[in-house]
């Protein structure tokens, strides 16, 4: 049945089938073939799979992206972004990257992340002179933070799969994140210096005009304080925290900003509503094809015939990374997920680290593979909101892909990068 099932997917990938319902066809296909078991369960595993009070955070953090956006907080955070390092060489792109990073602070989804900056930098970057395929690259790579920096929708799920701590998978993603967005803003100046793009618009720090942007911005970036001093100090659960982040979203963009009308509330939520729909339904099909995996035991044979190559932790830890590079190329990152976890946290004693590190490092890979194509999902809304081709910035982004694949070698191998804060918040 293991090859049926594989056979059966392989298939519908072929076909360019949407992934989602790829792996539910497999899923129902397989279970018609064993005979044994009635498709209801399957069906009873695909809602199981969405009922889930962990995975609430999910919908919520998406809602709760959408009203910022729309409130003029994410407008708040940019101007912030700029008075810390518009002076820059390439001014633009490193405020793209930081911006990012703080508004990765309040969504936990990459796509958003890229969507809502990239909606009013890319533009600005190319009336300053930048170009397209530069300035949507620069956008795609500050995005993938998105999912690093706390509160990670990926984070969630993976905490869901394991029953790690979520609070420490968030706690774990804090320095790595940081890492990924200040190497990020070097390799965006130093290409800026070297092709002479945007130096016309430098400019001398100001700390007046820092003040002046965080007194404006000082709503906009209670958000994440909020969310993350609430997860990390036990006050409330992700859960809870998402919720709080769409009543503190509605609140600042009504009664502060006044910048949010009431008659725009059901188009943002309509709209985060399909986002979500879309990522639960994956992971209602992918958890019963995970389920099937595990009572064919696909994931023990996997992990025992890795094991066999290598029982080395660096090979082994090297091996993993390879897996999840190329899994994040072609798979949709919840897909991916749901699809690989089972087969690697077996083989979480082997590999000398613990479920929090390994859920970072999982995290960190498929954040990567959203700059790869064919699925590079950054890439992808970067690509539409530059209005250029696809080709142009795969190209532009490989020398900010090298950096980043440098940050992941540091996050997989010194530990210490990611256990230091989950471990002194106990």
């Amino acid at each position: 049945m293991s090859l049926a099932l594989f056979a059966i997917l392989l298939v519908l990938f072929l076909l360019n089938v949407p992934i989602a319902m790829a792996i539910g066809a497999a899923t129902v296909g397989v279970f018609a073939l064993r005979g044994d078991a009635s498709l209801m369960v399957a069906v009873s595993r695909m809602y199981a799979g969405a009922d889930s009070f962990p995975l609430m955070a999910v919908p919520l953090f998406m809602i709760a992206g959408q009203i910022m956006e729309a409130g003029g907080i994410s407008r708040r955070i940019v101007a912030f972004a700029e008075s810390l390092v518009g002076w820059l060489p390439g001014g633009l792109a490193a405020v793209s990257i930081v911006s990012a990073m703080f508004f990765g602070g309040i969504s936990g989804s990459a796509a958003a992340d890229t969507a809502a900056v990239g909606g009013m930098l890319i533009p600005a970057m190319a009336r300053n002179g930048y170009p397209r395929g530069f300035a949507g690259a620069v956008q795609a790579a500050g995005g993938s933070i998105g999912v690093i920096i706390p509160p990670s929708i990926p984070m969630i799920v993976f905490g869901f799969l394991t029953g790690a701590s979520i609070g420490k998978l968030f706690a774990a993603g804090i320095l790595p994140g940081l890492l990924m967005g200040v190497s990020l803003v070097g390799m965006a100046v130093y290409l800026s210096r070297r092709e002479g793009i945007g130096l016309r618009e430098r400019r001398s720090f100001s700390i007046r005009n820092m003040l002046r942007s965080a007194r404006s911005a000082l709503w906009a970036l209670g958000a994440p304080t909020i969310i993350l001093g609430g997860i990390l100090g036990g006050v409330f659960t992700a859960t809870e925290s998402a919720a709080i982040a769409v009543i503190y979203a509605l609140l600042v963009g009504m009664f502060v900003y006044r910048e949010l009308r009431p008659s725009a509330l059901p188009r943002l939520f309509i709209h985060a509503s399909i986002t979500a729909g879309v990522t639960m339904f994956i992971i209602a099909q992918a958890t019963a094809f995970s389920w099937l995996l595990t009572i064919e035991q696909i994931p023990q044979t996997l992990s025992a015939a890795i094991l066999s190559v290598t029982n080395n932790p660096v090979a082994l830890l090297l091996l993993v990374n390879l897996v999840l590079l190329v899994a994040g190329t072609f798979v949709e990152t919840t897909a991916a997920l749901i699809l690989l976890v089972p087969v690697i946290v077996p083989m979480l004693p082997a590999l000398g680290i613990d479920l929090v590190h390994l859920g970072t490092i999982v995290v960190v890979n498929l954040a990567i593979g959203m700059l790869t194509p064919p699925l590079g999902i950054c890439l992808i809304v970067s690509c539409g909101i530059a209005g250029t081709r696809l080709a142009d910035i795969s190209l532009r982004v490989m020398p900010f892909l090298l950096v980043l694949l440098a940050d992941l070698a540091l996050v997989t191998f010194w530990s210490p990068l990611t256990t230091l804060l989950p471990r002194l918040i106990g």
